[in-house]
């Protein structure tokens, strides 16, 4: 399979799905699955390597089977470069609570990590609740984009069964569900469908309101960024949930490989807010402020219309107090 419509033909992923007809460790004595991959269709040559080994006694029918050990699995993709520590801790305690108890997150570092993030992500990881993998490695083998599609598979096939829904998106996009809705409702509507995508509401990572009363720099990123791209009709990158198990490759905007049917009208269901690049600026996000606009008007900026969106601002207190409840003071 080539992931991600077509372009894993670009990206030079390709994942390789092993079914048999019937369980080939039905006595449970273990044993290794072989990959034998060849130059041609007629070469002699090949590579021969071990896909998976079972030691004897390990294999449980149950894992394979609801009840999952999470209702929601999150699969980042590679954490490279400068990653601002206090962008993550937002993103991560953001999330958390948005996904709540019973989720996991599998974040790549790929570089990004560093002793700052790493310090943000301790906690969550001790609680159990985050789990690292370090593929800096990647770099001797290069792929597009720090081997994206690589690592979204490898996180699929690691955790298929792990979770009842596992969600693709990164972390300078926000989940969001309008009107107050709750996600096990949500997810409850869309049960049918193997996989939904999810629209994005674009932010400005630079625009701010100009108030002498407030103190950004105590603010968080989602909180003082409330700026909404009002452009319509143009299409936008989507992110996307799966039912996993029932996904056999996936992509980094959807998987064109499941078994079952796919769903893109969700816009009154669940959202995301896109803070482009604002994982990568270090310092202060805001640097332009303008007047808060009156009754709906827009504001133009890099010749783009804005509307104001605070539906996010709205909610960091809840998050605030949501982080110090669970893991206790953070400071970045």
């Amino acid at each position: 399979m080539l992931p991600d419509w077509g372009y894993g033909r670009v990206y030079t992923v390709v994942v390789v799905n092993c079914t048999f007809p019937s369980n080939p460790n039905a006595d449970n004595l273990g044993g290794k699955l072989l990959v034998h991959a060849y130059y041609s269709t007629a070469s002699r040559r090949y590579e021969r390597f071990v896909a998976l080994e079972e030691a004897p006694g390990s294999y449980d029918d149950a894992r394979f089977r609801p009840p999952f050990a999470y209702d929601y699995l999150y699969c980042g993709s590679s954490l490279y470069g400068n990653i601002s520590s206090v962008r993550m801790r937002e993103w991560l305690a953001y999330h958390a609570r948005f996904f709540g108890p019973r989720s996991h997150f599998v974040l790549h570092d790929a570089g990004g990590v560093t002793p700052e993030v790493r310090a943000v992500l301790d906690p969550w990881v001790s609680a159990g609740r985050v789990t690292v993998q370090d593929i800096r490695a990647q770099e001797d083998y290069d792929g597009y984009y720090y081997n994206q599609f690589l690592v979204v598979n490898d996180c699929l096939h690691r955790y298929r069964h792990a979770a009842n829904w596992t969600f693709f998106f990164d972390v300078d996009e926000y989940i969001y569900l309008p009107d107050g809705r709750a996600l096990e409702d949500v997810l409850a509507q869309l049960q049918p469908y193997t996989q939904f995508t999810i629209e994005q509401n674009p932010m400005s990572s630079k625009l701010c309101i100009d108030d002498p009363t407030e103190d950004y720099s105590r603010e968080w990123g989602f909180e003082k960024l409330v700026f909404r791209n009002s452009i319509t009709g143009v299409r936008r990158d989507r992110k996307y949930a799966i039912q996993a198990r029932n996904a056999y490759s996936t992509g980094v905007h959807m998987s064109q490989n499941v078994y079952g049917r796919t769903t893109h009208k969700t816009e009154s269901l669940i959202r995301y807010y896109h803070y482009h690049n604002s994982i990568n600026v270090m310092g202060e996000p805001c640097q332009k402020f303008v007047p808060k606009p009156a009754n709906g008007s827009k504001v133009m900026f890099e010749g783009i219309p804005y509307v104001y969106d605070d539906n996010m601002k709205r909610l960091a207190g809840e998050i605030r107090r949501f982080e110090k409840q669970t893991i206790g003071d953070v400071h970045t």
